[in-house]
């Protein structure tokens, strides 16, 4: 899909007041603008905005040959989105701030703690002045507990929260996940948690504040791990690519390089042994069943990897998929998203872009596909305070340039 959608979006007509910033708090604010929301992006023009923006070395650059204050990171989750460059330090730009918020059906924020009470943006002051507005707070740790006040960078929250000691190579150290994704999915929670809150703002009129912590969405996503540990008191193990409650399930050597196989049943184990040339490891009783194989795991991986590093990545590939057991490849970001599957479902987006050399920028697509309100592409993602006039002149006319 290239350049911008006139459809109207399933948010269109709500108003977001984004005093967010890094990747969190725009996740979620890029998403709702994806759904057709109206986003105002609040930026300090003591900093030249959104820390994002300085995060290179990839830029887009601009008709002069000179890098813009596009990163591609602050390009990653910041489109349809109006800049507004605002000084939320001083009386007037606390004033622009309400005002909006005034209008506003969102306000989002990701500040310490309290840090916005001192200037009156608080949640407090903001919904007792309009009790229908809903009012979301990012945080590292969460408005209540010994670590509220703590900084929370995704780096920290995926240390506390306990997933970076199940990720990496067993023999090697704790690794984060290759990405931010303890901000993506923080982003993503709050994202369900606003809709939430507008339908029951929606019924009864009533506002409601979100308290929403890095540390504690980090914790939910868990999952089978997390549940296994409270079920056993037993600590999850660093297992690389493999499944702690599924065997085989793992990246796999072949000849040529690696492949992902995924076992799911013992009817596909036993498919599986017969494709790969060790059609007798499937009557084996310690294999049998998948239980047996979580408890001789070693003993199989040991019949199992010499078997698939004879073969190439085709032939694995093709021979599973004859016989559908799930197998894959491992994909470079450049294979992946010039795949043809990519190309098919949308997953790279142009955006014409004002002022950029090539006219366009280039960003990831957003995967929801509704069929009646499908998302829009409306504005790529703002050079700094490019809206701020326009913003002015709708919400405080008086303070726009004439």
């Amino acid at each position: 899909m290239t350049g911008a959608s006139e459809t109207k979006g399933a948010l269109d007509g709500l108003v977001v007041l984004d005093l967010s910033r890094i990747l969190a708090g725009p996740t979620a604010t890029q998403l709702l603008g994806d759904l057709g929301a109206t986003v105002i992006k609040i930026e300090n023009p003591k900093t030249g905005g959104d820390d994002t923006r300085a995060w290179g070395p990839v830029y887009a650059m601009g008709a002069d040959g000179q890098r813009t204050d596009l990163s591609a990171y602050f390009m990653a989750a910041n489109r349809n989105k109006q800049s507004v460059a605002v000084d939320i330090s001083t009386p007037e730009g606390q004033d622009i701030v309400r005002r909006i918020a005034a209008r506003a059906d969102v306000v989002i924020e990701n500040y310490k703690p309290g840090g916005l009470a001192k200037f009156g943006l608080d949640h407090a002051s903001l919904l007792n002045a309009h009790p229908g507005l809903v009012y979301c707070s990012i945080s590292g740790f969460g408005q209540t507990g010994p670590n509220r006040d703590q900084p929370g960078y995704d780096l920290m929250a995926q240390g506390y929260g306990g997933i970076m000691s199940l990720t990496g190579a067993p023999e090697g150290p704790p690794m984060k996940v290759g990405v931010g994704i303890a901000d993506v999915m923080c982003g993503m929670y709050a994202t369900i948690g606003i809709l939430a809150a507008l339908r029951h703002r929606d019924a009864t009129g009533e506002g409601q504040h979100i308290d929403l912590a890095l540390v504690d969405a980090q914790m939910a996503w868990l999952i089978n791990e997390g549940t296994n540990f409270l079920n056993s008191g037993k600590l999850p193990e660093r297992r690389g690519n493999a499944h702690p409650n599924i065997v085989p399930y793992d990246a796999f050597a072949c000849a040529d390089g690696h492949v992902l196989v995924a076992v799911g049943n013992d009817a596909q184990f036993a498919r599986f042994c017969d494709a790969i040339g060790v059609p007798g490891l499937a009557a084996d009783p310690d294999y049998r069943t998948n239980l047996g194989r979580i408890e001789h795991r070693d003993a199989l991986m040991e019949h199992l990897r010499p078997a698939l590093s004879a073969l190439d990545k085709d032939t694995v590939l093709s021979r599973l998929r004859a016989v559908k057991v799930p197998v894959g490849p491992i994909h470079t970001v450049a294979e992946a998203l010039g795949s043809d599957q990519a190309q098919a479902r949308g997953t790279v987006v142009t955006m014409p872009a004002d002022g950029v050399a090539s006219g366009g920028v280039m960003l990831l697509g957003n995967p929801l596909k509704l069929s009646r309100t499908p998302v829009t592409y409306r504005a790529a993602p703002p050079r700094f305070g490019q809206d701020t006039d326009a913003v002015l002149g709708m919400y405080c006319p008086e303070k726009s340039d004439p």
